[in-house]
């Protein structure tokens, strides 16, 4: 076993110079029981916007303090230590950029065993120990808490959970043995693994409790006294704490890898077989069933090491920059004194889009919002539906009954056009098709004032060809959401040539009152999410047509790790728009772009294709094989073609863009594929993903990325050097 106390941990004192320190100051606290209890309060100094983290010299130290304590301990001078925050943080884990700095793998193996070895002290200590989680919880923050006794949460905590799989890590320090064998491996699964491949979902202090992660929840403005006097209560007599985690079910090998096995199994069918951090995840878990807690830290330190040293690690901590970093200042925003104020919105449209907009705008803006269509019937529809929605969020109390009542009386509907004229922001989510959308906004036109914002949600029509016929084109501006609208971080905003600084302002200000990441486009076929997309859904239908299986072509595209395999996705956005965003960019670019008449055939069937567990595909309807049947050829491609083929093509397409000035720099195209179309965090994107597969090199001779982002055991395998 290793024995973490005799490990020189001094070779990471060289990532040490740019750490923000957290700081780990103690005092006393006599409890009502006249027992006293150290209280450690992380804290590094800085406001809520920079959160503690735990990089090198703020393990040390708190090493350090714990050392001490452990000694006060056996002297009889405290019974019990406890931990806590700075206001509203516990801690947000490991400093990522202190991991960013690593040289060798001998050094990260050693931040692995320097996060055992201080964290693990927190239950050596000779004295209970309790962790007080008064907000932020994150990685190996609440690992910090899983090496405690006993967990207290704040009941307005937010951001609980361990998200490392989703940065092509795992829980390191701790989380990966004790969590399984603190709640069970079926809730184990769920927050390790499976919550961060689903958009990094978090757990509510409620949730943390139902899990059994938290001994109890704690009103919010007394948090630190109650926790104390709950604490008190607990080292006098502990029965009610330890009959709660015995009520957890144990499991025999066999239903433990069964639980595993099954969860294997959903992650194939999320993100494919490249990412490697889940089933890292996994087989960790797995394993922790058995053995003793110290073999489990040393499977920990091993796989870290590993990981942190991978290619998948450094193109997530560049993915992570570009969602924390870039997408927070969006590149080419103008100024946002100059957007308009936001007092009334009008939808045109009463269609199931356009009730998701007006939820989405009445919940997050609270202002008025109108919609309106060709007839009162489908009006009252579109405003039942957002009065049911909002029911609905009432009944889960996600609205008190005062503001669900607020929401619903802002909501109006109406077929009379004159009611935009008060509008500030109007947008259409009405049919795909150039002379609709025109026809739409010349009639409002005429209605609202002459300084109201317009905007298209179009997919993939000319924003400036919808304009054409506007008084004052200049007025309008793209402002493309995906689908589902409420979930989707992403929108594309459209620039014309004739756009005014204005209008585009006050879309970067909507947007970001929306609570959506906003990213400035050309007006260009596709904008960026969907001309990529088009190019993945041709080449698995050019496949197709040329008489590759189905399941073959599904297969090629794993190793690119999209959460939906090509057919999944034009399932999901339906085969009428798949075929009409296809024609769209083969009418564009005849000679880059794969489109076949027969989708259109394809997309008036009811069911196109089978679809089985997960929404896995597993074949052809009968009616869809029938259709297809006389119009396939006989020159079947490989996995490897097809999966060549789309990764050269989107290295051209991505190099055409950037020279066409789409958008200003690689990154933003990176931004929106991982925010528009989930894009792996773990490939960062498609252009270091293409760079790492050569196909960057094969199509322009050259990479998007200078270093190409790689891995210190991929840096250290083409060193001249090594």
């Amino acid at each position: 076993m290793t024995n973490y106390s005799e490990i020189d941990f001094s070779p990471l004192d060289a990532l040490t110079d740019d750490e923000v320190v957290t700081h780990s100051p103690v005092r006393d606290i006599r409890l009502p029981s006249g027992k006293v209890l150290a209280l450690i309060t992380l804290d590094n100094g800085r406001d809520h916007t920079r959160p503690n983290t735990l990089g090198p010299t703020t393990l040390t130290e708190l090493g350090a303090t714990l050392d001490a304590l452990r000694a006060r301990a056996a002297a009889g001078e405290i019974q019990a230590v406890g931990i806590t925050g700075k206001q509203y943080i516990l801690a947000a884990g490991a400093d990522l950029s202190q991991l960013r700095g690593l040289s060798s793998g001998a050094q990260a193996l050693l931040v692995g065993q320097l996060g055992h070895h201080v964290l693990g002290t927190l239950s050596e200590l000779g004295v209970p120990s309790f962790a007080f989680i008064n907000g932020l919880a994150l990685g190996g923050g609440l690992e910090l808490a899983l090496h405690a006794a006993y967990r207290t949460i704040d009941a307005s905590a937010r951001a609980i959970g361990l998200p490392e799989v989703s940065l092509g890590l795992v829980p390191g320090w701790g989380g990966a043995y004790l969590l399984p064998n603190l709640i069970g491996i079926h809730n184990a699964l769920e927050i390790i693994v499976v919550n961060p491949l689903r958009q990094n979902r978090l757990l509510s202090p409620s949730q943390a409790f139902d899990y059994g992660i938290v001994d109890t929840v704690v009103g919010a403005v007394n948090f630190l006294e109650d926790s104390l006097r709950w604490a008190d209560g607990v080292l006098d007599d502990d029965r009610s704490v330890t009959a709660r985690r015995s009520a957890t079910p144990a499991l025999d090998a066999s239903d433990w890898s069964a639980a595993v096995a099954t969860t294997k199994e959903w992650v194939n069918s999320r993100v494919g077989v490249s990412p490697t951090s889940p089933y890292a995840a996994l087989e960790l878990l797995d394993k922790a069933r058995s053995g003793s807690k110290e073999e489990g830290f040393e499977r920990e330190d091993e796989v870290l090491a590993d990981l942190v040293t991978g290619d998948q690690f450094s193109a997530s901590m560049y993915a992570f920059d570009l969602v924390q970093k870039r997408a927070k200042r969006p590149v080419g925003a103008p100024d946002k004194a100059l957007a308009k104020r936001m007092t009334k919105v009008g939808i045109i449209g009463a269609g199931l889009m356009a009730s998701q907009f007006a939820l989405l705008f009445v919940r997050k803006l609270q202002v008025p919002v109108l919609i309106t269509d060709l007839d009162q019937a489908r009006v009252d529809k579109g405003v039942a539906y957002i009065h049911d929605e909002i029911d609905a969020l009432e009944a889960k109390g996600r609205l008190d009954g005062d503001s669900a009542n607020k929401l619903r009386a802002l909501v109006t509907g109406t077929t009379d056009k004159s009611l935009y004229a008060d509008c500030d922001f109007v947008i259409e989510a009405v049919f795909e098709e150039v002379g609709v959308k025109q026809a739409v906004f010349g009639e409002i036109e005429q209605h609202v004032a002459e300084d109201a914002i317009l905007a298209t949600n179009t997919s993939s029509l000319s924003v400036e060809e919808i304009g054409e016929k506007l008084v004052h084109p200049e007025r309008l501006v793209g402002f493309h959401f995906f689908n589902p609208a409420a979930v989707m971080p992403l929108i594309e905003i459209v620039k014309t040539p004739l756009t005014t600084d204005a209008a585009l302002s006050t879309a970067f200000v909507v947007a970001k009152g929306l609570g959506k990441n906003a990213v400035l486009t050309a007006d260009a076929p596709g904008f960026v999410v969907n001309r990529l997309l088009a190019k993945v859904m041709g080449e698995a239908a050019r496949a197709v047509y040329e008489g590759t299986p189905l399941l073959t072509v599904e297969k090629a595209f794993a190793p690119i790790g999209l959460p939906m395999s090509p057919f999944q996705l034009i399932d999901l956005v339906g085969w009428k728009v798949a075929a009409h965003v296809q024609d769209t960019m083969a009418h564009a670019f005849p000679d880059r772009f794969y489109t076949n008449e027969n989708l259109h055939r394809l997309a008036e069937l009811p069911d196109v294709v089978e679809k089985g567990k997960g929404g896995r595909i597993t074949g052809w309807t009968a009616a869809a094989a029938g259709a297809l049947e006389a119009v396939l050829g006989s020159a079947p491609a490989s996995e490897a073609e097809i999966l060549q083929r789309v990764q050269d093509g989107l290295a051209q397409e991505i190099k055409i863009m950037l020279d066409e000035g789409v958008v200003p720099e690689v990154e933003d195209i990176d931004l929106c594929l991982i925010l528009g179309a989930g894009w792996p965090f773990i490939d960062g994107g498609a252009s270091p993903y293409l760079d790492r597969e050569g196909a960057s090199t094969r199509v322009f001779d050259d990479t998007f990325h200078h270093p190409a982002i790689k891995g210190i055991a991929g840096i250290l395998e083409k060193s001249p050097s090594s």
